[in-house]
Parts: C-alpha cells; sequence; structure tokens
C-alpha cells in the first residue's frame, strides 16, 4: 500500500516531488500521480495523465487539442476519482495526499470524496481559508492552507509542505498500528444514525441514552448541511441499522433557501435502503443564514431571531411549513422499509413552544396537515405511521417514544 499523492506535475512539479522525498525519508511509499493536462511534467510520475484521462473515458490529446480549462480539470478530477477508487478497492491505497489552488483543490478532493471514511485525506490548498465544503463534502478530508501560493519552495512553502508530509506519514502509521482500516464498520454494536440542532439537544440526548443502554452505538449528525449529507451517505454504505431523524431542519433550508440545505436528497437514503426510520420535524420551524446583514433583502421583515453573531434564524410561515411537510410526506411514502414520523404538537424547537419567539400553532398545524396529506396522496397513509403527542419535541417522553418505536422496529427486522 502507498500515498497517492496527486498534482498537477507542469506547474506544481517541485512540490510534489518535495512531498514525495520527505515521505520516503519517512517511510512511507509513495505512488506519484499526474493529474495535469497542457504543460510538459516537471517531474516522472507512477501514473500519467494519460492514464488518468484514460479512467475518465477520455482522451488526453483530444482534450489537449480543446484548450478548455474547466473541461480539462473536470475530466481530471472524474478520472482521478475513478482511479484512486479503484486502486483502494484493488488494497493499493493507504492515503491521499493533494496539493493545489482552485483546479488542484477540485481534482484531489474529488478523488478523496470517493474513499471511505477512516482512509487518510490531506489537501493542501490556497483555497482552505475559505469556504470549503465543496471541497470536503461529507468526507474526513483535512485541509491545510498553503498561505503562499503554491509556487516553488521557499521558506513558507517548506514548512507547509514539510508539515503535509508530517501529517499524512503520522496518520498512515497510526492506522496501521491501529488497524483502523474496517474498524468503524465492524464493530461489534449495530450503529444507529441520529440527527441534532442545538434547539433539538435535550431530545436527541435523552433518545441516544436508551438507544445506547438498548446496545446500539448512536452516531449523532449536527443538521448544518453537511451533516446530513454524511448522514446520508454512511446510510448508503449499508453501515447503519437504524435512523433516528428527530431534525430535520436541512429540508426548510433546501426549500426557502437557506444556508445549511443539505442537499435535494436528504431524507431518502434510509428509505431506499429498506432501514427502519423514526422521522420526526425538528427545528423545522426555521431556516438559517449567518450574521444578520446576510438575510435576503427579501426577508428582511421577517421574524428573525438572532441564534449569535454568526448565525441568523428565519421563522417559517405557514405556507412554507406547508411545503416543508409535503416533502417530508412525499420522501417518507416511498421508503421500502418500515418509517414512522412522531409529531410534536406543542413545537419543534427550544424556540417554538409557548411564549418563545417562534412559537406559531399555524405554522405547526399547516406542517402536520401537509405530512397527512402527503401520504394520503401517495396511497402510504397505512404504511406509514403518524404519531401526534400533545407534547413539546424536547419533552422527555416525546424522545422515549421514539426511542421506543425505533428499537421495537429494529427487533422486528
Amino acid at each position: 500500500m502507498s500515498v497517492y499523492l496527486l498534482a498537477t506535475l507542469d506547474t506544481k512539479g517541485e512540490e510534489a516531488a518535495f512531498l514525495r522525498t520527505r515521505l520516503a525519508d519517512q517511510g512511507v511509499a509513495v505512488t506519484l500521480v499526474d493529474v495535469g493536462c497542457l504543460g510538459k511534467p516537471a517531474v516522472e510520475a507512477d501514473v500519467s495523465r494519460e492514464q488518468v484521462y484514460a479512467a475518465a473515458g477520455a482522451n488526453l490529446a483530444e482534450v489537449q487539442e480543446r484548450r478548455d480549462r474547466g473541461h480539462a480539470v473536470t475530466t481530471a478530477a472524474a478520472g482521478a476519482a475513478a482511479l484512486v477508487w479503484d486502486a483502494f478497492d484493488k488494497g493499493k491505497v493507504s492515503g491521499v495526499l493533494a496539493l493545489g489552488g482552485s483546479a488542484g483543490s477540485t481534482i484531489g478532493s474529488a478523488a478523496m470524496r470517493t474513499l471511505p471514511i477512516g482512509v487518510p485525506k490531506l489537501l493542501v490548498s490556497t483555497l482552505a481559508s475559505g469556504q470549503v465544503r465543496h471541497y470536503v463534502g461529507d468526507k474526513d478530508i483535512l485541509m491545510l492552507n498553503a498561505v503562499v501560493d503554491i509556487s516553488g519552495i521557499n521558506r513558507i512553502s517548506r514548512a507547509i509542505l514539510a508539515s503535509a508530509a508530517a501529517a499524512m506519514a503520522g496518520m498512515v502509521r497510526a492506522r496501521e498500528v491501529a488497524g483502523q482500516a474496517a474498524e468503524y464498520a465492524t464493530a461489534d454494536k449495530p450503529l444507529i444514525a441520529a440527527t441534532m440542532f442545538g434547539v433539538t439537544t435535550p431530545c436527541v440526548e435523552a433518545a441516544k441514552k436508551i438507544l445506547t443502554d438498548s446496545g446500539y452505538e448512536v452516531l449523532v449528525f449536527h443538521a448544518t448541511g453537511s451533516g446530513g449529507q454524511a448522514m446520508e451517505s454512511l446510510i448508503r454504505d449499508g453501515l447503519i441499522a437504524g435512523v433516528l431523524d428527530i431534525t430535520t431542519t436541512e429540508l426548510a433550508d433546501e426549500l426557502v433557501g437557506g444556508v445549511l440545505s443539505a442537499g435535494p436528497n436528504r431524507l431518502t437514503a434510509a428509505g431506499e435502503r429498506g432501514i427502519p426510520q423514526v422521522v420526526s420535524v425538528g427545528a423545522t420551524d426555521m431556516v438559517n443564514f449567518h450574521a444578520r446583514e446576510t438575510v435576503p433583502q427579501g426577508f428582511a421583515k421577517r421574524n428573525l431571531y438572532q441564534h449569535n453573531a454568526s448565525v441568523t434564524l428565519m421563522r417559517t410561515t405557514a405556507e412554507e411549513c406547508a411545503k416543508i411537510g409535503a416533502e417530508i410526506g412525499r420522501k417518507l411514502a416511498a421508503a421500502q422499509g418500515p418509517v414512522a414520523v412522531f409529531l410534536p404538537a406543542k413545537g419543534v424547537s427550544a424556540i417554538d413552544r409557548a411564549g418563545q419567539p417562534f412559537d406559531d400553532p399555524a405554522a405547526r398545524s399547516a406542517l402536520f396537515a401537509a405530512i397527512r396529506e402527503a401520504l394520503a396522496h401517495a396511497g402510504a397513509s397505512e404504511r406509514v405511521e403518524v404519531v401526534e403527542l400533545d407534547q413539546h419535541i424536547n419533552d422527555a417522553t416525546f424522545a422515549e417514544a421514539m426511542a421506543r418505536r425505533l428499537l421495537a422496529m429494529l427487533r422486528v427486522r
């Protein structure tokens, strides 16, 4: 096995060679992959750019003739992802290290995102100090800020790249010693996935204790968009036995236009896999934005709540809640496995209850009615259990009811 080192060797050859030497000095085997396109490689690769583009079903010469940088980067990313996955599947990859600017980061991260959680992934990028979600996605990618442009070896880049090599060597050796290659997938306890927000924490913690005491390991995902994506990915990978999807707030951001959407495929993986899922409507009373001044002008007169200096919440209207409920109902109706949806009549978050700023009984009623209507429209009313309780989502009895229902589903399964 070896670390796959990805770089555009026409522009980052010197830096890649430096990294390869540093890794070799620490006893780490390296496979150097050239993901460049137009210029002549500065150093010889172990995997040529021709092989990378061929892995994407493309011909390098034809891509070069187009002289379209965007097309070249997109094709190289697809090829690198296919090539690295194939090598990993054959037991050849101990980790992936990549470096670059926007192109190198796009290509390297695409390859990293194909690999399971636990495989070391390190991206040295000039873009690491900004918004990195589109690079990291739902995987455990470590990004190291290059500080200076990756353009030769100097006193700054030397220190950064040396740290990158040391970090990768340490991760690879630790993984080999600890035998972590499949540890998270072979644990004795079956895994339950749960979703949480700060405003649903009491509910999740109470339910988690019941599930843990019953012999399950509970993975809690922060419903911040990337958290929901990560959960859906692990479910699709077949690692999750059941889902306690208490906090479906990411659907509100997707449908209304907030910043914490998990994309259109949220709330689909469990249904596709046919595993038991107990779902609720936690924090669907809110859409998330950053600081107050980032709230779109069209929402300026809405019911806004300053959660902290960096987070502003907007109360969803009855009309928006109806859309969210319809989406929840539609997706649950398509599930191939057992489903129950729990509705808390007294509020769906810590700030949606009597006396709190987002208390809105009409919006809750619209949400619940839309879920029922969508299930009925799909002919799934008998198959998808709907449980409405005269409780708040953070009441201990509500949490217990959901946890017990999921345990019953798992026992039957």
